[in-house]
């Protein structure tokens, strides 16, 4: 069946008239007419009959116009982006590659959002690992969270925000003793923070630039180890500004701006556009965009 003949059939059924039916088409009377004729004879059944000067419904058209009129809501429905999607009721596993740190300070409030919006929705988070591969192109992951690099050409971003480092040591560190300055900051010893073992970074690049260099004591694989060292020991470790601020009270650490013209980290999130328009996925990158934004330890918006 024509899609068309079904929308003019509504129009007519609703209408009662050929013109005002063509007026809510945005076609002609003359057009229309012919249409009522073709479902004439594909119903078998007049339809609409002449009554004076205007025309009243058959038995049969009565019959049809509730049918005809949820029949083209169901059409609409259907190819509608997004159409009665409703998360409580979805059903499905999400997979996030997310960088240690930022997992550590939002996953709490995520998982507690989806359970509130989505009951029957899973995550798995992934670590780095597969990062640089095809991992979004393969569909291994569905988003990923994070410093982006090494996409696919086709892969599909998001900015999200800026965030600065800053340095963290214990509370009673020496550095605090008075201000920190370059020289000061190079003179700590360090914790290099990487999965593959790689010990240099910006931060030595700019040390560099003012004849300075530091000392990488140690190469741990993730920013809760780095933390936990640094709270035991006189070195140094990194983190990201105002994130994790109880975590870092209560581990008695404190944090400090470094003193280097430093850019900013650029985070953001990727997906493989196969999910673009999939309102299930568009609903997951919304909400990890409104919690990653939020606060930490606050409700997102």
């Amino acid at each position: 069946m024509d899609l068309n003949l079904l929308r003019a059939l509504d129009a007519l059924l609703q209408e009662n008239s050929v013109t005002r039916a063509a007026e809510r088409l945005g076609t002609s009377p003359a057009a229309v007419s012919r249409t009522l004729a073709r479902l004439r004879r594909a119903v078998g059944d007049p339809l609409l009959v002449r009554a004076g000067q205007g025309m009243v419904p058959t038995p049969r058209a009565l019959e049809l116009r509730e049918e005809v009129a949820a029949l083209l809501r169901g059409c609409d429905n259907v190819l509608r982006p997004g159409a009665g999607f409703d998360a409580a009721h979805l059903q499905r596993t999400f997979t996030v590659q997310a960088t240690e740190l930022l997992l550590v300070g939002l996953a709490g409030s995520l998982t507690e959002r989806i359970h509130a919006e989505a009951p029957n929705v899973d995550v798995v988070f992934l670590p780095e690992a597969v990062e640089g591969g095809p991992a979004l192109r393969q569909g291994l992951v569905d988003v990923e969270l994070g410093v982006l690099g090494h996409l696919d050409p086709e892969i599909r971003t998001r900015h999200l925000t800026r965030m600065r480092l800053v340095g963290v040591a214990r509370g009673g560190h020496p550095l605090f003793a008075r201000r920190i300055d370059a020289r000061r900051f190079a003179a700590a010893d360090h914790i290099g923070i990487s999965r593959l073992g790689k010990r240099l970074g910006p931060i030595d690049g700019a040390l560099a630039d003012l004849g300075l260099r530091r000392r990488i004591a140690v190469v741990v694989p993730s920013h809760t180890s780095a933390m936990l060292l640094a709270r035991d020991t006189d070195l140094v470790a990194l983190t990201l500004a105002d994130w994790l601020p109880d975590t870092i009270s209560a581990l008695g650490l404190r944090t400090f701006p470094i003193p280097l013209d430093l850019a900013p980290l650029e985070l953001g999130m990727a997906w493989h556009p196969r999910h673009s328009a999939d309102p299930g996925h568009r609903w997951l990158r919304d909400l990890l965009a409104a919690v990653l934004l939020a606060p930490p330890g606050s409700a997102a918006p």
